[in-house]
This record gives structure tokens, C-alpha cells and sequence, in this order.
């Protein structure tokens, strides 16, 4: 597993690795998280296995932007009053399950109508999302049912040489992983 930095030419280098098919882990608010491609499905799938996750759960969309949220998410199916809530929780640590556009694979909703977006205020995030030109699948790095990975070394401890590339960059102070919303109902999923 090659480490990068957060430096613009680092994270040109770890985002081709993500463009090429590559499954990372980076840092999210907080914990390190597993990434790939979402509109590559082997990419998707290669990282499902490697947590011991089902395709069915499905995979979080983190964006650097609202504006990357837009060819995923049909925000005119959205409730009126929901809209503000989504609008004061971004960009910030908080998801929302959201209706989805016809541009958002099963292997990214899973068995899920909606699809889960983020747009994260966390800089390495953004840092990536910007560089990619759009979101990137997130989801902890761990094996399914096991505690989250806040280090290096526990990312490592998973996933040894299984992973092509590690951001080496902090994580954000967030204590617990981000709440999850339904965008139509406003039940809380998480958190």
C-alpha cells in the first residue's frame, strides 16, 4: 500500500490511483475510510470484499461540494422543508439518504431506493473531491462489524498490503461516525 500526502502533487498521484480502479483509505471526520471509484462497480465490489460487506448495504457518496451532489440526487423530489436542514448540516458530518437519479448504480444504492450523499467540510475530503472532479465512495475502514480504523496503523492492521494507496493525513475530531437522515421522513438512520 503506497502512502501519500495531503501536497497537490500527492493528491493528484492518489486520486489517478482512484481514477485507474484503486481501492484507499483517507481520513474522514472521524475515522479512516475506504474509497474507490463510484461508477467503477469492480472498484466498488473489490471494496465491499475487503470490508466482509454486502453489495446490498450500499456506499456513502462524499462530496467536496454541494454542486457534486447534483448528477446523484433528484432534489426536486425532496421536501420543501427538509431542503433546509440539508442545506444548515452541509458541508459538515452529517448524510442523507437521498432520492436518487438514475445516474446512481445498484451497486452503489445496494438494495436502498435513495443514495446516501455527504458533502463533508473535512479538507482532505474536500482536497480529494476537488482533485477527482466528484465524489468518492466512503465507507469505514474495517471489516464489517469491527471498530473503525483512527490510525495508520489500524488501517494497516486490516487491510496489510490489500489496499493500493493510504492518504496519510488527520482525521477530523468527530467522536462517532456521521449521523445518517432519510431526506424524506427526517427519521434518523444513525447517530
Amino acid at each position: 500500500m503506497e502512502r501519500f500526502a495531503l501536497a497537490p502533487d500527492q493528491l493528484t498521484e492518489f486520486a489517478r490511483c482512484i481514477k485507474d480502479g484503486g481501492v484507499v483509505a483517507y481520513p474522514t471526520e472521524a475515522m479512516f475510510g475506504l474509497g474507490c471509484d463510484p461508477a467503477n462497480q469492480s472498484a466498488v465490489a473489490r471494496l465491499c470484499a475487503l470490508k466482509e460487506r454486502s453489495l446490498e448495504q450500499g456506499v456513502i457518496l462524499a462530496c467536496g461540494t454541494f454542486e457534486q451532489t447534483l448528477p446523484y440526487v433528484r432534489w426536486d423530489l425532496v421536501p420543501q422543508g427538509r431542503l433546509a436542514a440539508i442545506h444548515r448540516s452541509w458541508p459538515g458530518p452529517v448524510t442523507w439518504v437521498l432520492p436518487a437519479s438514475d445516474l446512481v448504480p445498484a451497486w452503489i444504492r445496494g438494495r436502498h431506493a435513495g443514495v446516501a450523499v455527504r458533502v463533508s467540510a473535512h479538507t482532505p475530503i474536500v482536497a480529494l473531491c476537488g482533485v477527482l472532479g466528484g465524489p468518492v465512495v466512503s465507507t469505514s475502514a474495517n471489516l464489517h462489524g469491527h471498530a473503525p480504523a483512527r490510525s495508520v496503523e489500524a488501517v494497516e492492521g486490516y487491510f496489510a498490503h490489500q489496499l493500493d494507496a493510504l492518504l496519510d493525513a488527520p482525521i477530523g475530531e468527530l467522536g462517532t461516525a456521521t449521523k445518517i437522515f432519510d431526506a424524506m421522513t427526517g427519521q434518523a438512520l444513525r447517530g
